[in-house]
């Protein structure tokens, strides 16, 4: 006589954990209005480039990601009205971000990883290599790294005996009109690295390259602690808005 089967808890799973059929959660349809304006905004942006598109268009373009299934103009517009343009809202702080209506962790993350990916990229021009031949994109890279920063930034930039740039590190932050530095810090920093030389960069988030007398104090320790140790200081950059200053081509150095 067969015997019955008996079923307990410790039996083995029907399917194997990889021939598990999966649930598809119901797909939720994009209204066709809404389809067809990011059809025509995608397909103008690859045919014209990001020329082609107002910076509230660009910034659409982004937000269909993060929220896929709503009109994202309003809140484009509202992050533009809020922080002035593109590349501000772009650079700006998550918790900033976080205090606009509509904006979440994906619009946060979205935001935060198109900042990353042209700092990245303009990183990418210029490090292990000559500033001589690459100093447009030096400046590029501190602009796209510094100049939308809400606050005081203070960076170094060290080279090598063929002034290659070998390390861009940050070495403080600060206040909006203020940042600490330590000469012999910024100095200890370059024997450790066995830097040659030096470039400081640091941003004024008032858009006003113009260095205060604490600036140019600094600098002139900065570079008598690096002369002591035959260390050369090439520039110190002041990063605003939309233009910078050179200590050395203003004869400050």
């Amino acid at each position: 006589m067969m015997q019955g089967h008996e079923f307990s808890e410790n039996q083995g799973a029907l399917f194997a954990p990889d021939e598990a059929p999966e649930y598809a959660a119901p797909a939720v349809r994009v209204p066709s209005y809404l389809r067809d304006h990011r059809t025509r905004l995608r397909e103008r942006f690859m045919q014209g480039g990001p020329e082609a598109l107002p910076d509230y268009e660009l910034l659409e373009l982004l937000l269909f990601r993060a929220i896929p299934r709503k009109d994202v103009k309003p809140l484009a517009r509202e992050l533009l009205d809020r922080f002035g343009d593109f590349n501000t809202v772009v650079s700006a702080p998550a918790a900033r971000l976080a205090e606009v209506k509509g904006v979440g962790d994906a619009v946060i993350c979205e935001l935060k990883l198109v900042e990353a990916t042209a700092h990245r990229l303009a990183r990418s021009r210029v490090m292990q290599r000559s500033i001589i031949s690459s100093w447009s994109a030096l400046i590029s890279y501190c602009q796209t790294a510094m100049a939308h920063g809400e606050i005081e930034q203070f960076r170094v930039l060290f080279l090598d005996r063929k002034n290659v740039l070998i390390a861009d590190e940050a070495q403080g932050r600060g206040a909006v009109d203020h940042v600490p530095v330590y000469p012999r810090e910024v100095v200890k920093r370059a024997l450790e690295l066995n830097a040659t030389a030096l470039i400081l960069v640091h941003n004024h988030p008032s858009g006003d390259p113009t260095p205060s007398a604490a600036d140019i104090e600094m600098t002139r320790k900065v570079e008598e602690a690096a002369r002591t140790l035959g260390i050369t200081l090439h520039d110190h950059l002041i990063i605003g808005k939309s233009t910078e200053l050179s200590f050395r081509s203003e004869g400050l150095l």
